[in-house]
């Protein structure tokens, strides 16, 4: 295992913190060469001396704003001039604004969709004919709970990872054909930045807090994963287990769940 990532050209957007950054170290150590993309480009900067110094693999850093569709086109262009392969995309870039339906700003629903659906989706598109010419490679989408899961004040939110899972189980079923790995991956919360925007008031945070899953602990799990043919990775496992009921027994799910999730 410690060896599968070796000379391998992995790509990830949302690299500049969180679990983006931590996937990144991870498979820097196991001597894969990167590309990352995110939209603080002084971060990258500083994540790539550290990175290269560290563990002597090369990489490339590049600012991209996901919600931005003419830029993906743009910098996708430049990444796949520089490689001959691409083994694995992995979708990190996403964000979130807890509200309820009738409070949500236009501008945050838009928002939200351009970057965690249609720019996952673009840089997907653009990363797989070279993924099929060579008859190999690994999408990794970044879901959610909240996929499976939708909840009071995060309707919009949900909504963009429900889109993300339908997405990414059909690119699973057409890729088979071409070996090309398709994973989601389902989290729930992760002590990073992004409750910084999806809670504005802390309240959700407050009561969460006590089972939030630590960044690297999700990250490893990812990079474990990598150029391997797992369908999900769902954490924490009792949560996906609420899914599962969730989708059994609707009705009792939600009369017993409205008191927690309205914690929000």
């Amino acid at each position: 295992m410690a060896d599968r990532l070796k000379d391998k050209n992995i790509i990830i957007t949302g690299a500049s913190g969180g679990i983006g950054a931590q996937m990144a170290s991870l498979c820097a150590q196991r001597g894969a060469n990167l590309v990352l993309l995110a939209r603080n480009l002084d971060k990258l900067q500083e994540l790539k001396s550290e990175l290269e110094g560290r563990y002597h693999v090369n990489i490339d850093v590049f600012q991209l704003d996901v919600s931005n569709t003419d830029e993906i086109q743009t910098v996708f262009s430049k990444v796949l001039a520089k490689l001959d392969t691409v083994d694995v995309l992995v979708n990190n870039a996403g964000y979130g604004v807890f509200r309820e339906a009738h409070e949500a700003k236009i501008e945050d629903i838009k928002g939200m969709f351009s970057v965690n659906v249609v720019g996952l989706m673009a840089c997907t598109s653009l990363i797989l004919p070279k993924m099929i010419k060579q008859g190999s490679g690994h999408v990794i989408n970044i879901a959610s709970q909240a996929g499976k899961i939708a909840t009071p004040k995060s309707s919009v939110y949900s909504a963009t990872k429900h889109a993300v899972l339908g997405y990414t189980n059909s690119l699973r079923m057409e890729l088979s054909k071409h070996h090309i790995y398709v994973t989601a991956v389902n989290p729930g919360p992760i002590e990073t930045n992004f409750f910084n925007i999806a809670d504005e008031k802390g309240t959700y945070v407050k009561s969460v807090k006590g089972f939030m899953l630590k960044p690297d602990f999700v990250a490893k799990r990812i990079v474990d994963s990598m150029l391997t043919p797992i369908r999900e990775i769902n954490l924490p496992r009792w949560m996906n287990a609420g899914s599962i009921f969730y989708v059994l027994f609707p009705r009792i799910f939600e009369r017993i769940g409205r008191r927690f999730f309205d914690r929000k």
